[in-house]
């Protein structure tokens, strides 16, 4: 037996109201009264009936659905940004449809092409780059498009970031304050801005400080590269007395080995920095010294960007850095008399 789909013409029936209503009902920020509403919500509950967000959308030419693209869920930070972002976009009246990708050029034009299939009215990329063809394209199609926590040289392309040079450069201050002298430095993924950048910062807050780096090792934001990369650094008896690891997802993973494979005292043998601050940072079992990405501005400055350009059809692309605080904990040798814990 095939059952018939309930349409905004029957609800406007049994409701006793024009059909134009029952779509202003269901149209997020249109103008009716509370009365009006009262009386459609209950006639489209006792029906049954769901608006088609879809066929709206053609009629509309706005489907308030946001194309959201991420690389890999490993690392706390994204499954928290992605809740943030989702909950912030979601008081807005726009849901998030989400795409994973692998983190390369061609991979990432594919999904990012379908998404322009899905007539999204937006895009944020959660760490993830595109190509100049494919931005081309999203300008063409006049998709507004934010870049969440990586930079690139486009100026067609918004961006939100932390202030990952400053980072990088508080926390050179900081360990050379504290007296160290030989220290290594982790790095993100060479391929992307946040971790250049954050080396940069590092070398830069380093220099200023008398002191340059003893090793470098890129462990391309990924755990096992990071154990490998600890590993050799601490191999032999003239090893570094700290590290900064470009974010906690890796900054774990050092710890891991330093303590249980190689039987070093964290911080009495080498002290330990990350960058982040995701939620496991604070627990006692990693108690890690991090800079703290500011995800609850970062995630709101994003969502006014991105939404200004849709609804205000906005013009002036934005490349915003938010300064980020450094949290200091146990993983660490503190300096003497340091002031706050918020460099």
């Amino acid at each position: 037996m095939t059952v018939e789909k309930v349409t905004s013409v029957d609800v406007a029936k049994r409701a006793g109201v024009s059909q134009s209503a029952v779509s202003r009902v269901f149209t997020p920020g249109a103008s009716v009264s509370p009365k009006m509403a009262e009386k459609v919500l209950r006639a489209a509950d006792e029906l049954g009936y769901r608006p088609n967000v879809l066929a709206r959308s053609l009629i509309t030419g706005r489907s308030r659905i946001i194309g959201l693209v991420v690389a890999y869920l490993e690392n706390q930070f994204y499954p928290d940004a992605l809740e943030k972002l989702s909950n912030a976009l979601q008081a807005r009246g726009y849901h998030i449809l989400v795409f994973m990708v692998s983190n390369d050029e061609a991979g990432i034009d594919q999904v990012m092409g379908e998404l322009l299939d899905y007539q999204v009215d937006g895009i944020i990329t959660a760490s993830v780059g595109m190509s100049n063809d494919l931005a081309a394209r999203c300008a063409a199609a006049g998709v507004p498009v934010v870049l969440f926590n990586r930079g690139q040289d486009d100026d067609r392309l918004n961006q939100v970031t932390s202030d990952n040079f400053e980072g990088g450069r508080k926390i050179a201050s900081f360990l050379a304050a504290g007296g160290h002298q030989k220290i290594a430095h982790i790095a993100g993924w060479s391929g992307a801005s946040t971790g250049r950048d954050r080396e940069a910062g590092f070398r830069a807050g380093l220099e200023q400080a008398g002191l340059e780096l003893i090793a470098c090792i890129d462990g391309m934001y990924k755990r096992e590269i990071a154990a490998d990369a600890a590993r050799k650094l601490f191999a032999g008896t003239d090893r570094p007395d700290a590290v900064f690891v470009g974010n906690d997802h890796m900054a774990f993973a050092v710890m891991d080995v330093l303590r249980f494979e190689l039987g070093l005292s964290v911080p009495g043998d080498v002290s330990v920095v990350g960058y982040d601050d995701v939620s496991l940072a604070s627990w006692p079992a990693y108690d890690l010294t991090t800079l703290r990405q500011p995800s609850n501005r970062m995630v709101e400055a994003t969502v006014t960007t991105l939404l200004d350009w849709i609804e205000e059809g906005g013009t002036h692309v934005q490349k915003i850095k938010i300064d980020g605080p450094l949290m200091i904990r146990g993983s660490v040798r503190i300096p003497e008399g340091w002031p706050d814990a918020r460099l």
